[in-house]
């Protein structure tokens, strides 16, 4: 079970990242901020450790007794897994910028003003709760191991770390297939003709294929989420959608209204 350990192996080259950016653009950094990102992405990788103890069983027992096929591991089925993960990671990104339930933990990692390497950290320790595993599910049932599943997640989330900046090169040719910084910085932007576009992990091919791809129209991207101005503050970043979900959720006069509410698509926070 080493699959959970891939992004604090690669901690030393995403700093060595941090510190090269740094000196290109410093003012997108912030002290405070820089130490709270580091504190959401320990609390998170401190609850997908756990959250797979827990799982893992399930995940065996599903491929052991469920799976359809039995691949044998060589270049071309992990490829082909790859392709696959990077597919259902789309419809995981989709799906939490369309429902209450997925965006208040993912709302977490649009919540800052800035575009920086350090925002990739940015992420919530609820992810588990939310259910963000239950979209690796269809791998594991298909028939790859949960083990190599793990890993190719780890890996499709450590390259979204570099498309974290503003800083990085144009990828004009790189870009026509692959998820790119120009691409990604559209994705955080709280402008109108970018809200909910760009979702791919690795693969800009899924936004092109599915009708969410968008290109930069001159306009510079403006980051954050509408309506909300969050503290540097890891309770108000984390908690604060909860308590904005539940309180509306409260509000509703019927037990369907409160679940259409928890299900149905984000509405701006007031």
């Amino acid at each position: 079970m080493n699959a959970e350990y891939i992004l604090l192996l690669l901690s030393p080259l995403f700093l060595i990242a941090i510190v090269f950016e740094l000196f290109r653009k410093k003012e997108s950094y912030s002290v405070k901020e820089f130490f709270l990102n580091v504190a959401l992405a320990l609390s998170h990788q401190a609850s997908d450790i756990i959250a797979i103890l827990i799982l893992m069983p399930l995940f065996l027992w599903l491929h052991l007794n469920f799976a359809l096929f039995t691949f044998e591991l060589n270049i071309f089925t992990v490829i082909g897994a790859f392709i696959l993960q990077d597919f259902l990671y789309y419809w995981f990104h989709r799906a939490s910028h369309q429902c209450n339930w997925l965006w208040v933990a993912h709302i977490v990692h649009h919540s800052s003003n800035n575009m920086n390497f350090s925002t990739a950290m940015r992420q919530s320790l609820f992810y588990p709760i939310v259910g963000m595993w239950v979209f690796w599910l269809p791998l594991i049932l298909l028939g790859y191991p949960p083990e190599l599943v793990l890993t190719i997640v780890a890996v499709n989330l450590a390259f979204q770390f570099f498309v974290h900046t503003e800083t990085g090169p144009e990828f004009k040719l790189l870009g026509k297939v692959f998820n790119t910084p120009q691409h990604h910085c559209l994705h955080h932007a709280s402008n109108p003709q970018y809200i909910d576009k760009n979702y791919a992990g690795v693969l800009i091919i899924w936004d092109k294929l599915f009708g969410t791809f968008v290109c930069s129209n001159g306009e510079a991207p403006r980051y954050g989420v509408v309506g909300y101005q969050y503290k540097v503050s890891f309770f108000d970043v984390v908690f604060t959608p909860w308590r904005i979900l539940f309180r509306n959720i409260k509000q509703q006069d019927s037990a369907l209204a409160a679940i259409k509410l928890m299900f149905g698509k984000p509405t701006r926070l007031k």
